[in-house]
This record gives structure tokens, C-alpha cells and sequence, in this order.
């Protein structure tokens, strides 16, 4: 198809390390192939996640695709081509996504943080349209881990939940879908003393600032604890007998209930009117969105562990 280039400009690294060391800019990478099942994006934005720089580590290299490669799970863009199978979508059409279906197992070679990435169409949705493309591409891994682990606890209406780290990508979503989506009876959350504004905003009940106080000492317990900071055996004491823990980060207690995101179009449909009637609501950074140019300094920030909601990369390139 005419005006779609053979080369295209990336962020790519060709060995494992530090992002600062080892994140270099090519003006020149192939355009990946697309398969009959994916459609090609014109990559308008993209959004990093922890999961970016902990791949950059090298930290699954064992069931990794190989290097060199462009980071970025999270897209937001315009369909450009389509494969042979794809009945979903049509050139011009504008989407979202996460574009890795299994997070740990060969995610793309060339990411979002491309000039033009690949999907199968399955893993994503139509952009809502009151959402700006960088609003867009900082949702999908985050509000779809969110979901994801909110149903595995089995969670509905008039239950309680503690959010350990609720100012974070994933936790500003567990928030707002606990509330507003589940209509949960009760939300606390965790953040640091700055944050708890944003907290009460988004719909908790009761912020907790946790350099000031410990949520294990609370008087009354949780029937969920959704746990986005790795504190999984604090998160036990917090919780009703027969609650359930949830927990995204490896390493956990053994109880807990530890899994990793896979990728589904399908969500963000779900969840389309509440994002367009406004009531759960894109969080990002007072930071972003951040220049294409300024990938590298995007990915030194987010490895601060101090990010509000997400760090977002836009206008690409």
C-alpha cells in the first residue's frame, strides 16, 4: 500500500542492561511483517510499564524474542493495513491495545515505541473517541490487569477492597473499576502522603498514607486486597477470613493469588462505556506525556518507582 516506508525509526537495544546504557535510537529498522491474523498501526502513542524495563534487564532473556528489539507493550494508533484474516478492524480505524498476548512468552520484536507496530486484532479494541491517543495508550496492560484481578478474586458489588499502591498504572484503575464499575461497598487505598487527594478522587473511601501509618492495623479487614506493590504477606493480615489476595508481583506468598496479564481486546471493549461516559478516567503522570526524543528519560523516571498513574510517550515519532 502506498506511503507505508520499508524502514521505520525505533528505540531499540541489542543487549540486556540498564535503559540509560543500552535504549539507542535507529532511524532505519524493517517494518515488521504482518501476519494474516494482526493489522499494522501508525503508531501515535505508546505508554511504558514496569514490565518494559524489567524485560531491558533481561529479566525473562529465556522466553524472550531476539534481540535487537523496540520496547512497548501499550499502543495507541490508526490501522494502516490489515491481514487476510482480520474482520474487527479497517484501514483508518483508530485502536488501543496491548500488543504482547502473553507478556513473558516472545512479545514483539519491534514494540510501540516504533513509527509502525504490528497486533492480531484480537488483543485490540476501537479508541474511544473522547479519549485523546495519549490517554489511550496508557491504559491497556494497566486497566486490563486491574479487571483481570479483580475478577480472578471474585470480586462484585458491596464487597470491600484494600488497593496496596493505589497511585500507581495499576492501582488507579483497581480504584476506580472497584467503585465505579463493581460498585464496591467500601475502597481504601495506599499511596504517599502527596497522592491521597488523587486517591479520594478516584473513589477511595478511605486513603491511607503508608509513610505514616501501617494498613495491617486497621481494625477492620478487606474482602479483597489487590496487591500492585509486592507486600503479599503484609496484605494477609489485612484480610477477612475467606478473602482473597491478588497479587501482580512475583515472588509473593504462597496463599496469594499471582498471575500474569494476558492481553485481551475483549476487556477494553467491556469496559468502553465506562471510559467514554467518563467514570473511569485515563491517570497519567503530571510528567507526560513525553517526547518521542525523550524515550530514555521517560524509561529513568518510571524505573524511580515514583510515577502517579502512568508515563506516556507521544507525539511518535
Amino acid at each position: 500500500m502506498a506511503g507505508i516506508p520499508t524502514h521505520i525509526k525505533a528505540w531499540t537495544y541489542s543487549e540486556y542492561g540498564k535503559s540509560a546504557d543500552v535504549l539507542k535510537f535507529d532511524p532505519a529498522v524493517p517494518i515488521p511483517e504482518v501476519k494474516d491474523d494482526q493489522v499494522l498501526i501508525k503508531v501515535a502513542a505508546a505508554s511504558i510499564n514496569p514490565i518494559d524495563y524489567k524485560r531491558l534487564e533481561g529479566g525473562f532473556k529465556d522466553t524472550d524474542s531476539p534481540l535487537p528489539t523496540a520496547p512497548g507493550y501499550d499502543v495507541a494508533g490508526v490501522v494502516v493495513k490489515v491481514g487476510s484474516y482480520v474482520n474487527k478492524f479497517k484501514v483508518g480505524d483508530e485502536v488501543y491495545g496491548d500488543i504482547n498476548g502473553n507478556a513473558l512468552v516472545h512479545p514483539k520484536v519491534i514494540g510501540s515505541l516504533a513509527e509502525y507496530t504490528t497486533a492480531e486484532e484480537k488483543l485490540l479494541s476501537h479508541k474511544p473517541q473522547n479519549l485523546s491517543f495519549a490517554e489511550a495508550a496508557s491504559l491497556p496492560l494497566t486497566i486490563e490487569t486491574a479487571y483481570e484481578g479483580l475478577e480472578r478474586a471474585g470480586f462484585s458489588a458491596g464487597k470491600s477492597i484494600l488497593v496496596l499502591g493505589g497511585a500507581g498504572g495499576v492501582g488507579t484503575h483497581v480504584i476506580q473499576l472497584a467503585k465505579h464499575v463493581y460498585g464496591a461497598s467500601k475502597v481504601a487505598a495506599t499511596s504517599s502522603t502527596g497522592k491521597l487527594e488523587l486517591l479520594r478522587k478516584l473513589g477511595a473511601d478511605l486513603p491511607i498514607d503508608y509513610t505514616k501509618e501501617n494498613f495491617e492495623d486497621l481494625p477492620n479487614k478487606f474482602d479483597v486486597v489487590y496487591d500492585a506493590v509486592g507486600q503479599t504477606e503484609r496484605a494477609f493480615k489485612a484480610v477477612k477470613e475467606g478473602g482473597k489476595v491478588v497479587t501482580i508481583v512475583p515472588g509473593g506468598f504462597h496463599n496469594g493469588i499471582f498471575f500474569i496479564l494476558a492481553s485481551d481486546g475483549a476487556i477494553l471493549d467491556k469496559l468502553k462505556p465506562y471510559l467514554e461516559s467518563g467514570k473511569v478516567k485515563p491517570i497519567l503522570d503530571p510528567k507526560s506525556p513525553f517526547p518521542f526524543s525523550q524515550t530514555v528519560e521517560a524509561f529513568s523516571y518510571l524505573e524511580t518507582g515514583r510515577v502517579t498513574g502512568k508515563v506516556v510517550i507521544h507525539p511518535i515519532p
